[in-house]
Parts: structure tokens; sequence; C-alpha cells
């Protein structure tokens, strides 16, 4: 008498492959402005700080180049927090702010992902019109 499997077939990526796939959905077409404030000499600053790289990166700033990410580090013994004020027309959200000390990396990119990229326009892809001559050309390739 054989145990039927009852397991993954393969293991997951880990956290690694996990923050790539969060970092794919991140779009800053809602956000304003995004201030990251943290307390370099604090305990739970490396994640915000790990988040603050990923967010800085030239890939995502392509997304909104009018977007400002501004650092702020103070030395006060303050939780870390990230801050992002949203565009007026987008709603009624005007800022919101995530709270990182006891999150990690990964878990500030799920929230960024379902509370800022989730308010981002949906852009409509651009249809071609195409002329008798373009028509004809094609057909003939």
């Amino acid at each position: 008498m054989s145990i039927p499997y009852s397991g993954t077939i393969r293991r997951s990526g880990g956290v690694v492959s996990a923050i790539g796939k969060q970092l794919k959905g991140v779009n800053l077409k809602a956000a304003k402005r995004i201030v990251v404030k943290f307390d370099p000499f604090a305990d739970n600053v490396t994640h915000t700080r790990n988040f603050l790289h990923y967010i800085s990166s030239p890939k995502i700033n392509l997304t909104n180049p009018n977007c400002s990410l501004k650092t702020e580090i103070v030395c006060d013994r303050s939780d870390p927090t990230v801050d992002v004020t949203i565009l007026p027309n987008i709603g009624d959200i005007k800022k919101i702010t995530f709270k990182s000390g006891n999150l990690t990396c990964l878990e500030l990119l799920q929230l960024f992902n379902k509370h800022i990229s989730s308010l981002a326009p949906v852009e409509e892809p651009v249809s071609t019109i195409q002329t008798k001559s373009e028509k004809k050309k094609g057909k003939k390739k």
C-alpha cells in the first residue's frame, strides 16, 4: 500500500524571485511623490532600505519620470515610513503612509502594488490604420 503524493512538483523560487515578480508589477503612474523616511541606526531598517533601492531603479523610474523620490534620514529613533502622495486627478485619496517597521521588503512591494499600482490608469493600446498599399505589401511578403 502506497501513500499518495501530496506535495509540490517543484520548489518555489524563493524570496528573490517573489521580489522580482512584484517589481515587474510596480507602476508609479498614480504617484506624485514618494518619501522614504528612516533612522539608519535602528534595528528594523534594512527592509526599508532595500525597498528604497528597488524603487529607485531606472526601470521603475521610467514608469513615471515626473514622480519624485526623496529620502529623509532622521536620527530620532522613529519607525521607518514610506509616504506616497497620489496625483490629484486619480481619486479622493491624497496620501498613503506605510509604516514599514515590521514589514519585509516583499510585503512592502506587495502592499505598494495593491494600493498604489492598482490606482494607475490603464493604457489603451494604440491601433494603427493601414493603408491599401501597406496591406498589399504585407500580403506579398
